[in-house]
């Protein structure tokens, strides 16, 4: 299945968090869009890794995706090493995708920053010929997409790109909402954590009306690039 963005997440939920709005407008643009994830988020205060791969299946049905797959990387140690990047440039040549978001280029968590220099590698080496990788038994071609995009997280960084989000911010936040286990319960008794609280839902909304006003929108999303985006004409930007 050729998709037209993949995005890569360290952990489970990364992607709504962050670009969830983005996701959902493209998809109703008629994209095909996935995601993969490269942990189960298995070090994580609440929940289980069980518990959520059943809450990323239920976000991908909310958010209409494609596909949905899992590295299961391990969460907190994996590091750009040649096996992980690997299995990277795997998933980029089976899906050979034109556009791909991934985490933060630097945040609180070091997984955020580790996962971003990991895809940003993998997407590079991914179109070189002769590195070689194989899906089911069969060699696969190289392929490197067109643009990477990084998704800002916790830490605020100034976006470079700003993706309008207006019509979308209910469908980033049913989407986050689907890992329950991770987010806002009133009746849960596990510990508390920087993301349990119910003001972590203002705080998301906080930020997309933070990123969208300086780009005329409502809510909007940002992310950085480390290759320049480049048009034909200035009229393709407003």
């Amino acid at each position: 299945m050729k998709l037209d963005v993949l995005a890569f997440g360290a952990h489970p939920d990364d992607v709504e968090i962050s670009a969830g709005g983005t996701v959902a407008s493209l998809v109703a643009q008629g994209k095909k869009v996935g995601i993969v994830d490269l942990t189960r988020g298995e070090l994580g205060t609440r929940g289980s890794a069980d518990l959520r791969d059943e809450e990323s299946e239920a976000s991908a049905k909310i958010l209409g995706l494609a596909v949905r797959e899992n590295l299961g990387l391990a969460d907190g140690f994996f590091q750009a090493c040649p096996e992980s990047i690997r299995a990277v440039i795997a998933e980029i040549r089976r899906f050979r995708p034109e556009i791909v978001l991934c985490n933060s280029v630097t945040d609180r968590h070091p997984d955020h920053g580790k996962g971003s220099s990991l895809v940003k590698e993998a997407c590079f080496l991914s179109g070189l010929r002769k590195i070689e990788t194989a899906w089911n038994g069969d060699q696969q071609e190289h392929w490197r997409p067109r643009a990477v995009y990084h998704f800002i997280q916790d830490y605020y960084l100034q976006p470079d790109v700003v993706v309008d989000i207006s019509d979308f911010l209910e469908v980033k936040m049913d989407s986050i909402k689907a890992y329950s286990s991770q987010f806002f319960d009133p009746n849960s008794n596990e510990p508390n954590t920087p993301i349990s609280g119910e003001e972590f839902f203002d705080l998301l909304k906080g930020r997309a009306l933070q990123m969208g006003r300086p780009a005329g929108f409502l809510y909007g999303e940002g992310f950085n690039v480390e290759r320049y985006p480049g048009v034909k004409s200035l009229f393709d930007l407003y």
